[in-house]
This record gives structure tokens, C-alpha cells and sequence, in this order.
């Protein structure tokens, strides 16, 4: 599954992660047990699991001019991802993201940064590598508007597309429209179905377009109005991080390799299976190798 080009517009951000037996108060000094750096971002994620099972990925982003900035692109370089569409904003931070966790519930502040301009004029300037490319994969953690841009352009080239809506925000009618699938979660398609305008017949034709990923409960996909449920791997969960984004690049694969939507969930399925059985989230992303190594200890093909 590696011939097919994939094309990731998004985040790319630095999670900042703290630890601590309790998170502060207003006003409050408490002290924390461990910190860690880690490169996240829904956009980058989802082009690193990509990039794992050996697509030929190429990230279209912004960082910062700052050490984060730095540190990330070489992160994605070393992954085999394709950096040279990554912005180097100046004057400007690296996307964060400032994590509490405590007792395993967490506080989450998200500084989009660099991200912030990825704009509809930057697309533009990559329509080139929109066009040459067999997938395009986009999140919601930049601007709206370039989601559009980016949606348009591959429409005009007939270029698949994939959009993960998350996080989750009401999105008007002409992009659900332009874009071929739609993989929210569960909590994100009621969402999405409850900010829409739209009539029954509307919605079900949009339906048409979901892989909805529901954890433990496996994926759901719906073909001439009938729902077709996809199960889940059991697995021993050692941490859900980053797991919808492994499932996100997987299935971005698989559809770019020819495989026909139920299979790709399936395939997708087994991806975020193995994510979850390690720490972290682009860490617990699997190579092609050991996605080899649990098709034969699963017996699965």
C-alpha cells in the first residue's frame, strides 16, 4: 500500500504534557510528577500513521520560527513525511497544546498558533500537490475557510477526500457536498446531524458519506440507506490517544490503494487496534512490519 500519494493539510502542533496528583486551582501552586514534549496535531498525526505503513505522504502546514517549529518538522522529516510545504511562520509561535492530567481526566489549552495561517491564499499556492495527489485528508484545527479552499481544489481536480471533523463545529452545506467521506465519532456525527438545515432525504444521502469510528463498538458505514457495522479488534488498551487519527491515515491508505470502503474500515480497524496497545499517540502508530506481525498472531488476513 505504498505507491498512492497522500496529501495531509492541517495542525501541527507540540503537546506540552504535565502530571500531576492535582490539578490547581485558581490561584493555586501544585507540584507535578512528570512533564513531557510531545509532536501532535491532529493533521500531523494522521500523516504520520500514513507515512508508517509506507504511503507516500506530504504534510501542507505552518510552525512558528521557534525550537518547537523546528523540532517538529524535523519529527516529521525523520517519519518519511514529505516537509517541504510546511510554512516557517515568522514573528509567529508553534502551534501548543497545554495538557493537565490528573487521575487520568485532563485540562486541555490549545494555542492554534502557526496554524492559525494556513489561510485560503497559502492552499492556493500548493494546488500543484493538491492535484497530483490521490487523497487529500483534512481535519477542522485550522481555518474553516481553507478547509474549503482545500475541498474545492480537490473537487476541481477529482481528487478523493477524506475530512475528519474534529473538532467538531457546525459546517456549512457546500463542504459536506464537496468532500467524499466523513469519519466523525460517534459524539461528533449527532453533532454535525443536529447543526444541520437539511431534509431527510438530505441527510440520508449525507449518510452515505459517514465511517463513523465508535471505539470498542467498531465502525459504522451505511450503503443504499442500510447501516453495515464494521466490529472492532479486542485488544488489550493500554491508551486511546491518537487513535481516531491512526484510523484516519489507515483507512486514507487503504482507499488510495483501491480498496473498497467496507475493507478500508477494516483494515483502518486494525490500525487503531494496535495504536491503542501503546503510550502515546503518533508513538503508539504502527509500521507496516508490525501491522504484519498482529495480522499473523490474530490469524487474520
Amino acid at each position: 500500500m505504498a505507491g498512492r500519494k497522500i496529501t495531509v493539510i492541517g495542525s501541527i502542533n507540540m503537546d506540552l504534557v504535565t502530571s500531576t496528583n492535582q490539578i490547581p486551582k485558581v490561584g493555586e501552586t501544585v507540584l507535578g510528577h512528570s512533564f513531557h514534549t510531545i509532536p501532535g496535531g491532529k493533521g500531523a498525526n494522521q500523516a504520520v500513521a500514513a507515512a508508517r505503513l509506507g504511503a507516500d505522504v506530504t504534510m501542507i502546514g505552518a510552525v512558528g520560527d521557534d525550537s518547537f517549529g523546528e523540532i517538529l518538522v524535523d519529527h516529521l522529516t525523520t517519519q518519511g513525511i514529505n516537509t517541504e510545504h510546511i510554512s516557517k511562520i515568522k514573528e509567529t509561535s508553534t502551534g501548543v497544546a497545554t495538557i493537565v492530567v490528573s487521575d487520568g481526566d485532563n485540562s486541555i489549552i490549545v494555542v492554534s498558533g502557526a496554524n492559525n495561517d494556513i489561510t485560503p491564499e497559502v492552499i492556493e499556492k500548493h494546488e500543484d500537490k493538491i492535484l497530483n495527489s490521490h487523497i487529500l485528508l483534512l481535519q477542522l484545527e485550522i481555518p474553516l475557510e481553507s478547509v474549503i479552499r482545500s475541498a474545492e481544489l480537490a473537487k476541481k481536480h477529482g481528487v478523493l477526500t477524506i475530512l475528519n471533523p474534529a473538532p467538531i463545529q457546525k459546517l456549512p452545506k457546500e463542504l459536506l457536498e464537496m468532500v467524499d467521506y466523513l469519519t466523525p465519532n460517534e459524539h461528533e456525527q449527532a453533532l454535525l446531524f443536529a447543526s444541520l438545515d437539511e431534509t431527510e432525504q438530505e441527510i440520508e444521502k449525507l449518510k452515505e458519506k459517514c465511517v463513523v469510528t465508535k471505539g470498542s463498538k467498531g465502525v459504522t458505514i451505511y450503503k443504499s440507506g442500510k447501516e453495515i457495522k464494521i466490529p472492532s479488534i479486542e485488544v488489550e488498551v493500554m491508551d486511546t490517544t491518537g487513535a481516531g487519527d491512526s484510523f484516519n491515515g489507515a483507512l486514507a491508505v487503504a482507499l488510495s490503494d483501491g480498496a473498497e470502503v467496507e475493507d478500508a474500515c477494516r483494515f483502518a480497524n486494525v490500525i487503531g487496534a494496535i495504536s491503542v496497545t501503546k503510550l502515546g499517540a503518533q508513538s503508539g502508530m504502527p509500521t507496516k512490519k508490525e501491522v504484519e506481525e498482529f495480522l499473523q498472531v490474530h490469524k487474520m488476513e
